[in-house]
């Protein structure tokens, strides 16, 4: 393998990151983009997968895991975040198969040309499904050890009727056009009950995760519906897996101060009953207090989800 040379990332010191240039696709050059704050003698790395409509800034989570002795890497995966070009589809993939490449790339720059020996994956949202789904065709490879799932993307959040009827529409749409633009659920209120210009603590780049969203497209949708058959068939992974969900969630169209404590993207009782077709080996909680993304929530929230994630990896060593 070919090393690849790092740069200071936008983050600043001590992030890293380098190009991962990919096979090109129908829209022309791909690439991704990994991140990576090193701890000096690590055997253990984790490699942290983002959600749709984002990308890793959430240092804060890098500090939890280098406090414990971890080197922490982020992928943004092509289209999204630092790897999006202006010739590009924003998010577009056809097949969630596709990400194999940049994460398998990933994980060889973690283990051969950085020498970690062990390897966590932490997925959030989409980058939880789509960890989810690798780490599954990686079954009996000794690839990855274990992962940490936030709030993953197992269903639609929609009744399980209609998912059903509309899956073969979407299909046939999304091999007609999988670039057709279909109407767009994003709640804004998500985002603006996390960025601290609205009704959050956080800052983070609107450009790259925009309250309103980048467009959705009947490729992608088809290929996640794929990806969300898959898991409710049963997935055979063979590591260990921690599968964090909010006790409740919400769907409205105006500013409500639960968004603050409810998942507002997801359906998190549907994740929670999921969590069992991952693999032999799951752990389920659920937080309460949960926003979509846990480590975005409130203090005291998040210093549960980080107790909870520092006693489940305690117990896997």
């Amino acid at each position: 393998m070919d090393a690849v040379d790092f740069v200071t990332d936008t983050l600043g010191e001590p992030y890293e990151a380098a190009e991962l240039t990919l096979t090109p696709d129908e829209e022309g050059a791909v690439s991704a983009t990994l991140v990576r704050r090193l701890v000096p003698g690590a055997e253990q790395a984790v490699l942290y997968l983002h959600g749709y409509n984002d990308y890793f800034f959430q240092t804060h989570l890098a500090d939890f895991f280098v406090e414990r002795g971890c080197s922490f890497y982020a992928l943004d995966l092509r289209k999204y975040g630092r790897s999006l070009r202006p010739h590009q589809s924003p998010n577009y993939v056809r097949d969630l198969v596709a990400y194999d490449e940049e994460i398998d790339r990933a994980v060889r720059i973690i283990r051969e040309q950085d020498g970690h020996s062990r390897l966590l994956v932490n997925g959030h949202s989409t980058g939880g499904l789509v960890a989810a789904l690798w780490a599954a065709r990686r079954a009996g490879r000794g690839v990855v050890d274990g992962l940490f799932l936030n709030s993953p993307f197992l269903a639609m959040p929609t009744a399980p009727v209609v998912r059903t009827l509309g899956a073969p529409a979407l299909d046939a749409l999304a091999r007609l056009d999988g670039l057709r633009k279909l109407p767009q659920a994003i709640n804004p209120h998500y985002v603006h009950s996390l960025h601290r210009d609205h009704r959050g603590e956080w800052d983070f780049d609107l450009t790259l995760k925009p309250a309103e969203g980048f467009p959705l497209y009947a490729g992608w949708l088809a290929a996640v519906q794929r990806g969300h058959r898959q898991v409710r068939r049963g997935l055979p992974i063979d590591c260990p897996v921690l599968l964090m969900a909010s006790t409740a969630s919400i769907a409205t169209k105006t500013w409500d101060p639960e968004l603050h404590r409810r998942d507002a993207v997801l359906r998190a009782d549907d994740i929670a009953d999921l969590a069992p077709r991952l693999g032999r080996h799951v752990t389920c909680v659920r937080i309460e207090g949960g926003m979509h993304d846990l480590v975005l929530s409130a203090p005291a929230v998040r210093a549960e989800v980080f107790a909870e994630l520092d006693r489940w990896l305690k117990a896997c060593q």
